[in-house]
């Protein structure tokens, strides 16, 4: 499992844009991890699936809730991945209505997930491998802090935490 310290895994996540930006196209762009984190801190967290309860409910809009207080703690960018295709991730950023607040990316292969070493194997459940609740502070590419949830918690994983980290 990655640690603090060490420096996110090179991979590609998927960002859909639904409207052109910045340097971005309509429909999924590549982000590459490495190079879209250089030089910034991060605010990342990551979830079991787009859609979910308590993902729906308290994890993004905790995020998008404390976005000023975020960038005031020198956060850079908030990214919220998940193993879920960038179709799925735009159409729930579009219902909680993320904005340019959160990144919505999507590791629609666990790429990302199985290097992180942060997997949750769902496939009793019908929903198969995804990733664990969590969150990081990344900076420069590398991991300054990190909370990992316990299986079926969210108490570790929220933006207030993740914040309070940022400030310290």
């Amino acid at each position: 499992m990655i640690q603090v310290g060490d420096t996110l895994p090179a991979s590609t996540l998927m960002e859909y844009s639904e409207v052109e930006g910045e340097g971005c196209s309509i429909g999924p762009n590549a982000v590459d991890v490495s190079k879209a984190t250089a030089g910034k801190t991060i605010a990342l967290f990551a979830l079991p699936g787009a859609f979910t309860p308590t993902c729906s409910a308290k994890h993004v809009p905790g995020y998008v809730q404390h976005f000023d207080d975020l960038k005031a703690a020198g956060v850079d960018e908030i990214w919220c991945v998940s193993v879920n295709d960038a179709f799925v991730m735009g159409a729930w950023a579009r219902d909680l209505k993320t904005g340019t607040k959160v990144r919505m990316l999507a590791d629609g292969s666990a790429t990302f997930t199985v290097a992180t070493g942060l997997t949750l194997d769902l496939t009793k459940g019908g929903l198969g491998l995804r990733s664990n609740r969590y969150s990081m502070l990344v900076k420069d590419g590398k991991v300054a802090t990190l909370n990992v949830e316990a299986s079926g918690k969210f108490e570790v994983s929220d933006a207030a935490t993740l914040l309070a980290q940022a400030k310290a």
